[in-house]
């Protein structure tokens, strides 16, 4: 609503905006309301300067203003001097009597102030702020009016005592603002303090005394934090203490630049944070510095008497740095290795320091276009487009602020003078330090090594070490690496800083110091690398080469993100020459790693004379079992993924397990296609081929890392996975050729090869997949597709937790297959999990409702699927009957587990209505302050007496009471803003949201429905914004305003009002609401009914168009819209939300902890069981990877080949349908057919045959062209 007689200052805040996926009707809405929020405030803006005419014209008859430019032009152009003069003795009354009533009165300067401000802010009158001279100038600001000139010293004294009165009352108040702990009231107060000392004082004045005030509080937080040094003291307690320091000094800086930016120019308030802080705390550094330089320096030279039994290097070094002759601020003196770490973690705290004051004034200074500087944190401003702020309350404005090429005198933190004290000593140790603690930790290595029994590595989880952001992705970081690595590589962390901290010359013999060490540091450490990788296979195990490849890209990784940290503006590498020796230590490594598994197995494990005796015309085993190698191969290649999942980077993991599965497999193809069993050991070559087949299956969902690899390996060129499906396949072949029956095969192939098949692009014997779905049949493999043409959820739960590590856009697409069949699961399991545990721990409770609360946020912020998030609470809802909840959703927090989601919910809606409450409260405080001043003593008569009649005053109560709105259109103007934001605040609304009370309402039953004239959603916005005024507490966590009872009761007339627009009455009819919608319908008739059906409209037309775009996918393939790439925004979009990686991370730890129940409750509610199994609680115990078993074991993995994964003799009594099989190879090339063909046991010259069977084998030959000596040529067997 626009009310005509206010200044109409309305605005849009993007913010909900950019947390939303909005459509075409959507940004239509939100364009339209900023549209509309431009045209008001344009209007405000017109109607304000007709006022400025208006006033002009009244007080200066000579001046006519036509235009807006004539205007703004008198404004800045008109001369003061032809203002009339003021009485000389009118002004010494008035000042006098402002004299008494501040000696003789108490609690008066308040309201003194306030007239004061009043007088200049109504009549443009500007008090002086300066007193120079004999002179004292009263000059208004707008040249409206103009105080005359006079020189009396009487003047002068009376109002510099009226000004040092109430100077002494503003730093009162400033001075008791650290007993608020609310850190908004403090704000507000130095706010006002400071604008009302502006007022008085010049700016510079006031920054001194505000700088004095701030002084002693800085003063005291040093003195405790910052304790003096000596030989005695803990360093490690001193760095914590410095550290905390730090973070306490940032919170009070960022509280006085919250104070100051709105009020001073933007150099004021970097002068002032610098003069007052950086400038503070670099003068404490260099006195602790200093002190500190001065106890080692006496030290080191009481230590030069004894430096001649030390070493030679460190002989000459102390003996340059203690000569006579070196001045003494250039004295130098040896820092042991924890003083240098003391000195760096120093230098890490300013760094940090300086980061975040910076970020804090890149804000205020980006609109100016601010350059930085490579000197200090912020540089000067470009000439042409810095304009410094212009304070609306001062007196006057110097030139230098209005100045466009003025430069400001910006922010420059010189914490590093404080320690070029240090610099040289540091330059010179750092190396030897650095050095020496990397061969004491080699020699320690070579020493544990050589005592040890076994030639096992000592090993170390690897730590997060760049938290403040990782440039390394999850899939790429090792998991365990050697110990003496890990050692040294943190120490060369903690050194970091010492080298990050270079910015002028003081600091670069530094950087180039460490620089050095580090080199040399990573050349010792890749000979110590090469040096054990030579141990291995005659004295070291396989796990180690897992270990050194895993260091190797440890250390690799470290120094590139050194190279990232350091290199700044350069493009040239600083560590070129140590990553390139570890890239290609990794390169040969990896090689070594691969080639060896592949040689194990060709020439050890798959080496089995006695399985492999094809000529033998006995049954291996009666026929009942595999090859002993082909088991053996099988433990080989699940203790190879247990080595490799628990120590290298996941990526890398994959990558090498799938490169020796797939060399292996053709080695298996290969060796069996060139088989010529005998009729006894046929069976077997079935069974091999089969058991091959079978562990190959489970093999494969490790090495894939998405449902697309796995499925469609073909459309990924030279990717090992679809090589593997490529042995597979000729496995496959082998087994059919060689050991169908022969009468199958004569019907099959006697009128030849299919030529038209022949030439087929893919015949079907060659899609990636035929082999699985061959065995499918006698084998329950999930690798077959469902009937939408996709994996299975049980398909995909396995996949991914086959992996070696979380991967974040394969457990996103998990959780929403089927439509969230897997949430479901986990929403009805946590309820029980609750339940189970309410007598537990608190722990144990939280982490079910975060599991809760996880769902609710990962589907929250799918945009792109916004069906799975209705129909999985949907569907909560319904089973757990919260209706009731959702109609009259509460706005105070709820502990029961049942509620969770109904908290989130509120949540939810309750930011989207924020900036709604946010715009009420402050209209309410407006009426308040309105209200509050009419009720207040107003001036004392004989003050209002006093005031010179020139300058026409009015007081401020009798313009409140002129213009006062009156309750009755105050609660208006507010519903009026309700209702109308409503439709933005929907449009905001993320599509998840909209769909689940698009499906809500058609659930809920007809009694809530004929309740509302709008919308679920809509009435739910109502009653969110209802609740939140009825909560106080609420209240003042969203807006920092707390609720006095005259606002308890207007915040109460607006629900009031709102409830009776909904069609609710909670209350008593309420004669006063009605007034009030009155009031409004007669300014716009049907304005609200128009609103409410525009925000029904956004909040369904939406969740239509939604269903029209699914209309043609079955339940359970809403995979097929969910593309590769959507899923991968969507985890981006997760993953930059507050908390969303860790959302994802901890489903996945839970669906990690349940799998096998997770696996059961799939296949009985796929309909595999006659009942549904019970819902159990789930395992809520989140364990890291150091708490699962570390070792490889082998009997489980036994269990599960005999058991779960491979019956023997069942698969000896499959029944292959040969028939069906068969056709399906008459695209076979010729030669391999006759290839295959000849080693048929039918084949071999010593078998008796049959006629009929001689006949068909013929047959088969001359379609071939073999020659019968082939037969008996072809003796060579494997």
């Amino acid at each position: 609503m626009d009310w005509g007689d206010e200044y109409s200052h309305n605005s849009f805040d993007l913010h909900c905006l950019l947390n939303s996926f909005p459509g075409d009707l959507e940004f239509k809405q939100i364009f339209s309301d900023i549209d509309e929020k431009i045209e008001q405030n344009a209007a405000s803006l017109e109607h304000c300067i007709k006022e400025i005419q208006s006033e002009v014209n009244k007080q200066c008859p000579d001046v006519r203003l036509q235009t807006t430019a004539d205007c703004f032009e008198l404004l800045n152009n008109y001369n003061s001097s032809k203002s009339p003069s003021i009485p000389h003795g009118d002004l010494i009354n008035f000042l006098k009597t402002l004299q008494d009533l501040l000696k003789n009165e108490q609690n008066q300067e308040e309201m003194i102030l306030n007239l004061l401000w009043d007088l200049s802010c109504q009549c443009s009158i500007s008090f002086p702020s300066t007193l120079s001279g004999t002179s004292f100038h009263f000059l208004s600001r707008t040249s409206l009016h103009s105080v005359e000139d006079h020189s009396s010293m009487d003047v002068i004294s009376i109002w510099e005592d009226i000004r040092l009165h109430l100077r002494r009352f503003l730093v009162s108040k400033l001075q008791s603002h650290n007993e608020i702990n609310s850190l908004q009231q403090k704000v507000l107060l130095k706010n006002e303090c400071i604008q009302q000392l502006l007022y008085l004082y010049p700016e510079s004045e006031v920054i001194i005394k505000y700088q004095s005030i701030q002084s002693k509080p800085l003063a005291k937080l040093l003195q405790n934090c910052f304790p003096s040094y000596s030989r005695e003291s803990n360093l490690d307690i001193m760095v914590h203490g410095y550290q905390s320091a730090m973070l306490k000094l940032y919170s009070v800086i960022k509280e006085d630049f919250n104070t100051l930016h709105e009020i001073l120019a933007p150099s004021s308030t970097v002068k002032f944070i610098k003069e007052t802080y950086l400038d503070t705390i670099t003068e404490e550094m260099a006195k602790f510095l200093a002190n500190f330089c001065e106890l080692q320096f006496k030290e080191s030279a009481v230590g030069v008497i004894k430096t001649s039994k030390r070493s030679s290097r460190h002989r000459g070094a102390v003996h340059a740095l203690v000569t006579p002759e070196c001045p003494q601020k250039e004295r130098n003196f040896l820092l042991s290795l924890n003083e240098l770490e003391f000195l760096s973690q120093l230098i890490k705290s300013f760094l940090k320091l300086e980061k975040n004051v910076q970020e804090l004034f890149e804000e205020m200074f980006l609109s100016l276009k601010i350059l930085r500087n490579k000197s200090g944190i912020l540089g000067t401003p470009s000439q042409e487009a810095i304009r410094e702020k212009s304070r609306a309350n001062e007196t006057s404005i110097s030139s230098e602020h209005l100045l466009p090429g003025k430069e400001a005198s910006l922010l420059d933190f010189g914490w590093r003078n404080a320690f070029k004290e240090v610099s040289l000593p540091v330059a010179y140790c750092i190396t030897t330090a650095i050095e020496d603690f990397s061969i004491k930790v080699l020699r320690q290595e070579q020493n544990e090594r050589s005592s040890a029994v076994t030639y096992a590595m000592n090993l170390v989880n690897v730590q997060q070490v760049w938290q403040d952001g990782c440039v390394v992705p999850e899939e790429d970081q090792p998991k365990k690496i050697a110990k003496f690595c890990s050692d040294i590589m943190e120490k060369l962390d903690t050194m970091l800083p010492l080298a990050l901290a270079c910015r002028d010359d003081s600091f670069q013999e530094i950087r180039a110091n460490f620089v050095e060490a580090c080199c040399k540091v990573a050349t010792a450490v890749l000979a110590r690398l090469q040096e054990r990788g030579k141990e291995f296979p005659s004295r070291a195990p396989l796990k180690n080469l897992h270990t050194l490849l895993s260091t190797a890209v440890y250390v690799f990784q470290h120094f590139m993100q050194y190279d990232n940290l350091m290199k700044e503006n350069s493009k040239k590498p600083i560590f070129l020459v140590p990553v390139q020796g570890y890239q290609e230590f990794i390169n040969t490594l990896q090689f070594q790693v691969t080639d060896y598994c592949v040689r194990v197995c060709a020439t050890s494990i798959l080496q089995d004379a006695e399985s492999h005796h094809w000529d033998d015309y006995k049954a291996f085993y009666e026929g009942e079992r595999c090859s002993f190698s082909l088991q053996m191969w099988h433990y080989f290649f699940w203790a190879l993924h247990h080595d490799l999942w628990t120590t290298l980077p996941p990526k890398l993991a994959q990558k090498i397990l799938a490169e020796v599965l797939e060399k292996s497999l053709g080695l298996l193809a290969s060796r069996y296609a060139r088989a010529h069993p005998s009729y006894k050991r046929t069976p077997q070559i079935r069974l091999d081929i089969t058991t091959i087949l079978i562990c190959t299956e489970n093999m494969l969902w490790s090495v894939c890392t998405s449902v697309q690899k796995l499925l469609n390996p073909h459309e990924y060129i030279d990717d090992k996975i679809f090589k593997i499906h490529t042995h597979c396949n000729n496995l496959l072949t082998t087994l059919v050729i060689l050991t169908s029956p022969l009468t199958e095969l004569y019907q099959t192939f006697q009128h030849g090869i299919d030529d038209s098949a022949l030439d087929s692009l893919k015949p079907f014997f060659r899609q990636p997949l035929h082999w699985s779905s061959c065995i499918s049949h006698f084998y329950p493999s999930l690798l077959r597709t469902s009937s939408a043409g996709q994996l299975t959820t049980e398909g995909h739960l396995k996949l991914l937790l086959a992996q070696p590590g979380c991967n974040w856009n394969l457990l996103l697409e998990t959780l929403l297959h089927q439509n969230g069949f897997l949430l479901r699961i986990l929403l009805k399991s946590s309820k029980c999990t609750f339940q189970e545990q309410s007598s537990d721990t608190e722990n144990n409770m939280s982490q079910v409702s975060s599991l809760v609360e996880a769902i609710f946020k990962v589907l929250y912020y799918c945009n792109f699927s916004p069906q799975i998030f209705g129909n999985v609470f949907v569907s909560y809802m319904e089973e757990e009957q919260l209706w009731d909840f959702v109609y009259n959703i509460p706005v105070s927090t709820c502990m029961e587990s049942e509620l969770e989601v109904i908290r989130c919910l509120r949540l939810a809606l309750t930011d989207a209505v924020k900036d709604v409450v946010e715009q009420i409260i402050s209209v309410m405080t407006s009426g308040r302050h309105s209200e509050t001043s009419l009720n207040k003593p107003g001036v004392p008569e004989r003050l209002h007496e006093s005031i010179p009649k020139e300058w026409n005053y009015i007081p401020k109560e009798t313009k409140w009471k002129e213009s006062s709105k009156g309750v009755t259109r105050l609660a208006a103007e507010a519903v009026s803003i309700v209702i109308s934001k409503l439709p933005t605040v929907i449009a905001c609304l993320p599509p998840p949201i909209k769909y689940f009370y698009f499906l809500s309402e058609r659930k809920m039953s007809k009694n809530f429905v004929d309740l509302k004239k709008a919308s679920l959603l809509v009435w739910n916005l109502i009653v969110i914004i209802c609740r939140i005024f009825e909560d106080g507490n609420t209240v003042e966590l969203l807006t920092g305003a707390s609720l006095d009872r005259w606002r308890k009761e207007k915040l109460g007339l607006i629900c009031a009002c709102l409830e009776s627009i909904m069609g609710e009455q909670t209350r008593s009819p309420n004669q006063m609401a009605q007034k009030v919608i009155q009031s409004i319908e007669q300014q716009k008739p049907n304005w609200i009914k128009c609103q409410l059906l525009k925000a029904r409209k956004l909040s369904t037309e939406c969740v239509f168009m939604t269903i029209e775009k699914s209309t043609a996918l079955e339940e359970g393939g809403i995979a097929l819209e969910l593309t590769e790439q959507k899923i991968n925004m969507m985890v981006l979009d997760i993953c930059h939300k507050p908390g969303g990686s860790e959302y994802l991370r901890q489903i996945y730890h839970i669906m990690r902890l349940n799998e096998e129940y997770l696996k059961e409750q799939l296949f009985s509610m796929n309909g595999s069981e006659e009942k549904p199994l019970p819902i159990r609680p789930l395992k809520t115990t989140l364990r890291s990877m150091e708490d699962q078993p570390s070792a490889f074991n082998p009997f489980h993995v036994y269990k599960a080949f005999s058991k779960n994964m491979l019956d023997q003799s069942a698969i000896t009594k499959w029944t292959w349908n040969w028939s069906n099989l068969l056709p399906n190879y008459l695209g076979l090339d010729k030669m391999t057919f006759s290839v295959l063909l000849k080693n048929r046991w039918e084949m071999r010259k010593d078998e008796r045959l049959e006629e009929e069977e001689k006949a068909m084998l013929e047959h088969l030959k001359q379609i071939c062209n073999i020659q019968n000596s082939s037969a008996s040529d072809n003796t060579e067997e494997e």
